[in-house]
């Protein structure tokens, strides 16, 4: 079915359009198609298929790869539980500057490949697809925006990679280490107090991590995405995106998972956060803030001011990496979690003007 049929038919048959989702968003991966004219603007979608599995398999990663291919190359890493559409107020802007963008989609999310089992997803796994899908694509003299999810595997990737980064702009994200957190000698009882927690309603979320007292708003999160009867992608983006989404952005959220089997990825990644302090993956973590602590490369956070999830996580990545020092950071005004979403094109300008301010031979 070639592009104007299928957008024609979305809308009209519901049957119909659910199996044109699954054939867009489904395991094993069907071809990139869009499936509505939402995210038509970025029209290079593109597969890169070099990411081995433990079973002898390969997933396939989606990207949205806009701008002139001799561009200095713009990485933009998405968070939970979104997809490159996320960047869709960005990548225009960026590409017309100049610039070479790539918008992956994380395994289990977007266009990208999406195994159906929970265990499948682990810290570590996502790591190497992601560092082998960079290797893939070779690209060198990377300036990265990550948010979200986006810099606990970016950050990672600028840590095993250090060669291949420029600059950093970090938004809404950490690198958990163990220095804050559960500690473990309380990771017993703190268990036992996330085993017994309730499962929330979407509405009630932010005001739990909005709250000084209580178990941490993170672990409501977390019960919430592993455990809910249902989870509905939408639903969480309008009860965190402070102006509200139009219904046909709320359906492009909802696009890639038309049933629960498409959520493993979505479910399981706030469980893979290391926030207890016996998590497997805090010694590779510790490891890469090393390397992070040498980064001399431009790093710059552009938080928003009304996050309630990542507020003061800005700090120690401006006291700890050298690169950071130096900069006068941003704040993006009137966004919350997903500054992306409410501020893009702030969010975009925060990425050119430390381009401009630090051109790549003084990077």
């Amino acid at each position: 079915m070639g592009l104007r049929a299928l957008v024609a038919a979305l809308g009209s048959d519901p049957k119909l359009t659910r199996q044109l989702l699954e054939r867009a968003f489904c395991t094993p991966f069907a071809p990139p198609i869009p499936v509505s004219k939402i995210f038509r603007a970025t029209p290079s979608h593109r597969i890169t298929a070099k990411c081995p599995t433990a079973r002898g398999g390969a997933l396939r990663i989606h990207r949205v790869d806009e701008g002139p291919r001799d561009g200095e190359p713009i990485l933009l890493l998405h968070g939970q539980p979104t997809w490159s559409y996320l960047y869709r107020k960005m990548i225009p802007i960026l590409a017309e500057a100049g610039h070479r963008v790539v918008a992956p989609d994380f395994v289990g999310f977007g266009r990208s490949d999406k195994p159906s089992e929970c265990s499948d997803y682990t810290y570590a796994n996502h790591v190497r697809w992601i560092s082998n899908w960079l290797e893939a694509l070779d690209l060198q003299g990377v300036t990265l925006f990550c948010q979200d999810w986006g810099g606990l595997i970016g950050l990672r990737l600028v840590a095993a990679f250090p060669e291949r980064f420029a600059r950093v702009v970090a938004a809404n994200t950490t690198l958990p280490d163990g220095s804050w957190g559960i500690p473990l000698e309380a990771v017993d009882a703190m268990r036992k107090v996330y085993d017994a927690l309730p499962v929330i309603a979407p509405a009630e979320l932010g005001e739990r991590f909005r709250a000084k007292d209580g178990p941490p708003g993170f672990l409501f999160w977390r019960k919430f995405c592993a455990e809910a009867p249902e989870l509905t992608v939408s639903e969480i983006m309008q009860h965190t995106v402070r102006t509200g989404l139009a219904a046909e952005i709320a359906a492009a959220y909802d696009a890639p998972f038309p049933g629960p089997e498409y959520l493993a990825g979505a479910r399981q990644f706030p469980s893979l956060v290391p926030i207890f302090g016996d998590d497997p993956e805090l010694p590779a973590n510790r490891k890469a803030w090393k390397t992070l602590e040498a980064f001399e490369k431009p790093f710059l956070t552009a938080f928003a001011d009304s996050d309630p999830v990542s507020a003061g996580a800005e700090q120690p990545l401006q006291e700890r990496i050298p690169g950071a020092r130096k900069l006068k950071h941003v704040t993006i005004e009137n966004a919350g979690h997903f500054l992306q979403e409410e501020q893009g094109e702030a969010c975009a300008a925060a990425v050119l003007n430390l381009i401009r301010q630090h051109p790549a031979a003084a990077a």
